[in-house]
């Protein structure tokens, strides 16, 4: 008579990873994880990894950019220089071309930051979006910026003689996400304002987080926010919309 081998005991987390990218109830083997989700672990390591020192290609976004787009680049010499020191990240390079100033109330500016991957993969696709939202806006040329980091916009926006601008940005990549795009709006932007003084819309991504056409919705209230309070940052509360809070769904 052949023994009868007890079935597993059911995953008493599946239902909850299902609903989260979050790595829990991994298990174990001895003292150590198993061996898929360790490789599981090093392969998003290595992606993150990746993404912090990937090149942003430049003639590829401002390919993908329908209209004029304009290719400035930090003080950071190298991808080097700009990990160790933030501060030339803010900066635009001293022998950078000026930037032609004009009567424009938005600047769109897209720059790698610590993902050059998040920028390739949905920078254009958010800038469209916006662009295509801010109807009666007058709108500079979109500037993509080279080992940029979010106050790059600062000098930016002043050059050009916006009355705002919208940094769509690559996150610092984690674990869960190496492709997360963030969007930092300041209104009367110029050189020295403070994080306090922007609004951010973060992990622009899609599945797993904020879809493109959802931040252009709550990137454009922002901005009319902006607009009709004549400020930015911690005092401007974003309530966003019906559509980018999910109200409708």
């Amino acid at each position: 008579m052949s023994q009868q081998v007890a079935p597993r005991p059911a995953d008493p987390f599946a239902k909850l990873r299902a609903r989260t990218p979050a790595r829990i109830g991994l298990g174990r083997v001895g003292q150590a994880l198993p061996t898929a989700p360790m490789l599981d672990f090093q392969l998003a390591h290595a992606r993150a990894r990746d993404a912090v020192h990937a090149a942003l290609d430049v003639d590829q976004v401002r390919a993908a950019i329908a209209g004029p787009a304009i290719a400035v680049r930090s003080a950071a010499p190298d991808r080097a220089a700009y990990l160790q020191d933030p501060d030339l990240g803010r900066r635009l390079a001293e022998d950078a071309p000026p930037l032609r100033k004009g009567a424009y109330d938005v600047a769109l500016v897209l720059a790698d930051g610590l993902s050059a991957t998040a920028v390739h993969a949905w920078g254009p696709r958010v800038a469209a979006a916006v662009c295509e939202r801010l109807v009666g806006w007058t709108l500079a040329p979109v500037v993509v910026a080279s080992q940029g980091r979010v106050a790059i916009g600062d000098p930016i926006g002043e050059d050009l003689g916006a009355r705002a601008v919208v940094v769509l940005i690559g996150e610092r990549p984690g674990l869960s996400a190496n492709d997360s795009l963030s969007a930092y709006l300041t209104w009367n932007p110029r050189r020295g304002r403070r994080d306090g003084e922007r609004n951010c819309v973060s992990n622009i991504r899609s599945p797993g987080g904020l879809s493109p056409e959802d931040a252009a919705d709550r990137i454009v209230w922002l901005l009319g926010e902006a607009r009709r309070l004549g400020f930015s940052g911690v005092a401007l509360k974003d309530r966003g919309t019906a559509r980018s809070l999910n109200l409708l769904k």
